[in-house]
């Protein structure tokens, strides 16, 4: 496994597991709803028990988003939530955490390549998260679930993302944690990087095609530092 290092111009991220430390949220979260069972259960047990069901929801959820995204339904359920949490202090991105090294990962690669999100969340979600943590002015282009008729595993937000970066789709590298991402990149004809800090597991990335398995994102930066860049 390994990508052609040459021919990387532009490097297209997913927001969730991959920027995004939102997995473990979600874990926190059902934490704390089984936690009454704690007499029975350590807190490592109540973890692990609260990781497997997020897990276990994570491939059937990604599954009934793009139903409802191919069905043209995506975009009525994304203007009611955005109506419903418009007010809604809990819903705030202050608890939500960035993986580990993201913003000294982004500030490194900046200067030598083109930078996109390609999230399937939202437009305010996605906007939220990343001028919340100051990433906006890293990237030259946002894709969300509302710029382009089909979301991944589809093609087209990378596609959109590599012609919004003045770049052939393979000259980009589609960087994400789920198997969706890995589809969407190889379908686009990008070259594409599986991480391991959101819920894809090593072996759905490895069948859905990874060129490159990565314990953490901004373990790319020794990857593509390997190579002389050009200033």
């Amino acid at each position: 496994m390994a990508l052609d290092l040459d021919r990387i111009r532009g490097l297209c991220f997913d927001v969730d597991g991959t920027l995004r430390d939102t997995d473990n949220d979600l874990v926190e979260r059902v934490g704390t709803w089984i936690r009454p069972l704690g007499r029975f259960l350590t807190q490592n047990r109540i973890h692990s028990l609260s990781r497997r069901m997020v897990m276990a929801i994570e491939t059937p959820g990604n599954t009934l988003q793009t139903l409802l995204d191919r069905l043209g339904l995506d975009a009525s359920l994304d203007a009611l939530d955005n109506m419903f949490h418009s007010n809604v202090k809990a819903r705030q991105t202050d608890h939500l955490q960035m993986i580990p090294r993201t913003c000294e990962m982004l500030a490194a690669l900046h200067p030598h390549y083109r930078l996109a999100v390609v999230s399937a969340r939202n437009e305010r979600q996605t906007n939220a998260f990343l001028e919340k943590n100051g990433l906006t002015p890293y990237f030259s282009t946002i894709v969300t679930s509302q710029t382009c008729r089909y979301t991944k595993p589809h093609p087209d937000p990378i596609l959109w993302a590599a012609s919004q970066m003045g770049l052939p789709p393979d000259a980009c590298v589609m960087i994400g944690d789920t198997a969706l991402d890995i589809r969407a990149g190889k379908a686009a004809t990008a070259q594409t990087v599986g991480v391991l800090c959101g819920f894809g597991e090593e072996y759905e990335l490895r069948r859905s095609g990874a060129d490159l398995i990565l314990a953490e994102t901004a373990d790319l930066i020794e990857i593509l530092f390997a190579k002389p860049l050009v200033t």
